[in-house]
């Protein structure tokens, strides 16, 4: 008879030496080795990694339990913005002259949006948005051609490839907020720093998605047209052009509204935007004002990224 092939031991897992399989006599007869569950390492393991971040961080709970109070106190002023505080006590009955009232309560609603701190956030907002559909655009439209150069299968050199993208990786790990210092210190504070900011962080972003869908393309048409004798540019254009476009566009809809979230708070370090007006509604406490800046951000951000979905699905 045979001899079965046994493993060597130096292959058996090392956890398996420690705690041997479970053996299992099935009802033909022979027996099957059943390995131990890992579970028990691995939540040793968590516990272990877990109990090791606490100490070596400081976090304390008990921290959390006393001063908790003070995160409801603050919560509570900021969902109470100023822009909420509404005195209908001065409007005439309604069914006396309902003209008079409605013309009454649009005056109650004018008179609390001009007391509120929102007409003080308009520009600011507005600065933001003009940052990032411009730093987008900017960051898009240079993104694409560096994509193509950094895909291999349009660029053959493989030195190349490599360098421009440790290149590309190193622009993507740097923080916006990093970038916006930076740009603040170059070219002074304002919009500016922030939208070179915006741009540079949007370049990093496309520039690796797109050389990763570049590479996914069918390159039939791309080779026929090399082989017609085009160059690199005329074969890309009319062969690869057509099938990266939604994709491509996609992408930039999607940088926009990473942008628009970015933005608002590039002001902390001096690149303006309403960064600027949050972090000094933050230092003088004024809550509700913070909370009136944040609800006209999230319905910015609503429209935008509703638009931006509606518009996706539309290329896709």
């Amino acid at each position: 008879m045979r001899k079965r092939n046994t493993l060597p031991e130096y292959n058996i897992p090392l956890y398996d030496r420690i705690f041997p399989p479970t053996k299992i006599t099935l009802p033909n007869g022979h027996t099957v080795l059943k390995p131990r569950s890992r579970q028990p390492l691995i939540w040793a393991i968590l516990v272990i990694v877990i109990f090791l971040s606490i100490k070596l961080t400081g976090f304390d709970l008990g921290i959390i339990f006393a001063r908790g109070n003070q995160l409801t106190k603050i919560l509570g002023r900021i969902f109470n913005p100023d822009i909420f505080h509404f005195n209908f006590s001065t409007l005439p009955p309604f069914f006396d002259n309902p003209i008079q009232w409605f013309g009454a309560f649009f005056d109650v609603i004018g008179q609390t949006y001009k007391a509120s701190y929102a007409p003080k956030a308009i520009e600011p907002l507005l600065d933001t948005i003009k940052m990032s559909i411009v730093g987008s655009a900017l960051g898009a439209t240079l993104a694409l051609p560096f994509a193509v150069v950094a895909s291999t299968n349009i660029n053959r050199n493989g030195i190349s490839v490599a360098i421009l993208r440790f290149l590309l990786n190193i622009i993507r790990t740097l923080p916006t907020l990093v970038i916006a210092k930076f740009c603040a210190l170059i070219f002074g504070l304002g919009t500016f720093a922030g939208t070179v900011a915006i741009t540079v962080f949007t370049f990093g972003v496309i520039s690796k998605m797109m050389y990763e869908s570049i590479e996914t393309i069918d390159m039939g048409a791309y080779e026929a047209m090399q082989a017609l004798g085009a160059n690199k540019f005329q074969s890309f254009w009319t062969g690869c052009i057509k099938q990266i476009a939604p994709t491509y566009f996609s992408y930039c809809l999607y940088s926009l509204e990473m942008n628009i979230r970015a933005a608002a708070i590039l002001g902390f370090v001096g690149a303006g935007g309403l960064g600027l007006i949050i972090d000094e509604r933050i230092g003088w406490r004024s809550y509700e004002d913070l909370g009136t800046i944040l609800l006209m951000l999230f319905i910015v951000v609503l429209i935008i990224e509703n638009t931006s979905q509606y518009l996706r699905k539309k290329l896709s």
